[in-house]
Order: structure tokens, then sequence, then C-alpha cells
């Protein structure tokens, strides 16, 4: 079940809730408020209304706004990052494997709750504890990527970390323009496009003590 979910399913002001199921809805809620309003625009007030708790109950649980939105953008930093390793871990033919994590990121702005928003379009960037986690997290995913290209080409850690930088960064900004522009064409579609556009450069690097290009099958 999703934050939001936890949100609709836990609203009715006074029902008393575990604390995690609590913390949940309470998510639920600023991420609901955040994505809509923005984060200097949103208020304690509209979120705890939204949760249908009072304001001293949501600051039982979260101090302030920012400790609210920063617990918030670690959740959904995490989640970002399971995706894209799971996406890897999903086979061992290198082509789907890029396909698979293509798709990760286009399902992550997909999403119906507008995460997203907060990690790769939050209006609170200038806040360093923000700033550090959205950097961090899209390293994260490029060491992940990387991991997988240097074993696969043994090229050195930095040079591969330039190519998943790179891989990662391009998933990222097509699949939020795709999401933007309303796109006609359909994400199954778009995954493939991309994933036809990055295969021609990274199957290029020879495979790690084998002759040849990197194989689509089963390396």
């Amino acid at each position: 079940m999703s934050a939001i979910e936890q949100t609709e399913a836990a609203r009715p002001r006074g029902t008393r809730l575990p604390r995690r199921a609590r913390r949940n809805q309470l998510l639920g809620a600023a991420q609901e408020v955040f994505v809509a309003q923005g984060y200097h625009s949103a208020a304690m007030d509209d979120i705890a209304e939204r949760a249908g708790v009072s304001k001293p109950v949501l600051y039982q649980h979260f101090p302030g706004k920012l400790e609210l939105y920063l617990a918030l953008l670690d959740q959904h930093c995490e989640a970002l990052l399971l995706s894209v390793r799971t996406a890897l871990a999903s086979t061992t033919d290198n082509k789907l494997r890029v396909a698979a994590t293509m798709d990760a990121y286009f399902a992550y702005v997909e999403d119906e709750g507008g995460a997203f928003r907060l990690v790769f379009e939050s209006d609170l960037t200038n806040e360093p504890a923000v700033r550090e986690r959205v950097d961090r997290v899209s390293l994260q995913c490029a060491e992940a990527i990387s991991e997988v290209i240097a074993e696969d080409t043994g090229l050195s850690q930095d040079e591969s970390m330039l190519l998943a930088v790179g891989l990662g960064g391009v998933s990222q900004v097509v699949a939020r323009y795709w999401l933007s522009s309303e796109s006609p064409v359909a994400r199954d579609k778009a995954v493939a496009l991309l994933t036809s556009l990055a295969w021609r450069g990274i199957a290029g690097f020879p495979l790690h003590g084998a002759d040849g290009q990197l194989s689509a099958e089963g390396h």
C-alpha cells in the first residue's frame, strides 16, 4: 500500500492508530500537499487537515515542516534506489538490463503520487539537507549501474562511473519530459526507443575477458 493509499485508509479524524501507521498516514498527507503546493506554499495546518488530525498530533511525529519534508524525501529516494537496483538484478542479459533500468525511471515518474517531483523538481534545493539527499541518491543509482558496467567491460571505475551517470541522467530527464509533455508515445514504446539509443552506445564496449563486443544475450 502506498503512502497516499495509507492516508486515504486512515484519514477519519479521531481514529487512534499505531505510531507507525500514523506516521505513514502523515507522510502520505504531506506528500499530497507538498506535491500540489510545493514546500514553500505548504503549511503544517494544511497537512494536518489533509491527514484529518490536529496539529499537535502532527508535531508529535515531526517537529517541523523541514523534518517532515526530509523524512518524505528519504522515503522516496530509497524507493528510487531500490527500483534501480532491482532492475539491474532482474536479468543477466545486458540489453534487458538497460531496458529494465530505463523502465524503472519511467515507472518512478509515472507513479500517481507524483513523488518524483520531491526528488527531481523540489523547490527547496537551496536547502543543504535537501541538496545532499538528492545528490546522494543520484550518485548511489549511478554507482549501482557503474558496478555492472565495470564488471562486464573491464573499464576503470572512473570510466564506468561516467557512463553510468550518463545513462541515469538520460533516463530521468527523458522520463520527466515524456510525462510533462503528455507524449502520445506509450511508456513501453518510449522505453524501447531510449533503450535502443543507449544500447547502441554501451554495446560498443568490449566484454571483459571475451572476444568481441558486449552481447545482448546472456552477458
